[in-house]
């Protein structure tokens, strides 16, 4: 089912998520539906607060649904080592027609859980060839899953 994003001055938006802490049916749904609302949108990634729900959940797919691989859910992420910096271009679902150039961290380490409540680390390295999914992940991450 597709969702509705919501857009800034949402106050979802501006609130920490709160922790996930039952990994259901329900969670996993939730879960497809937001994977189905970034497709439907032609985003590569979604946090749950963009969709009204205060939940640390993150989605992203830089394969925009064309590589059932590059589906990665992040759930109570957290970001453990942050270096350097570097400044890109980013835009938003939930700030449409807005790019602007933004500092973020050029490495990280992130520790998440999975749609079962597994956890895992990946370094920036682990996860694809492209250094924009490095970007995009922190991006979601830092904005809208634990603001």
């Amino acid at each position: 089912m597709i969702l509705t994003i919501v857009k800034y001055p949402e106050p979802v938006l501006e609130q920490p998520g709160e922790p996930v802490t039952e990994f259901n049916a329900e969670l996993r749904k939730l879960v497809a539906d937001m994977f189905e609302t970034t497709y439907a949108s032609q985003g590569i990634g979604l946090a749950a607060p963009q969709v009204g729900v205060s939940k640390r959940i993150t989605v992203i797919d830089l394969s925009m649904g064309k590589d059932p691989k590059q589906k990665l859910v992040l759930i109570n992420p957290e970001i453990i080592v942050s270096e350097g910096r570097q400044y890109e271009e980013e835009g938003c679902l939930s700030f449409p027609d807005i790019r602007e150039k933004v500092v973020r961290a050029a490495k990280v380490r992130i520790r998440a859980q999975d749609a079962n409540g597994k956890w895992f680390e990946l370094d920036g390295e682990e996860l694809l060839a492209a250094p924009s999914s490095m970007r995009s992940i922190t991006s979601t991450v830092f904005c809208f899953s634990f603001a």
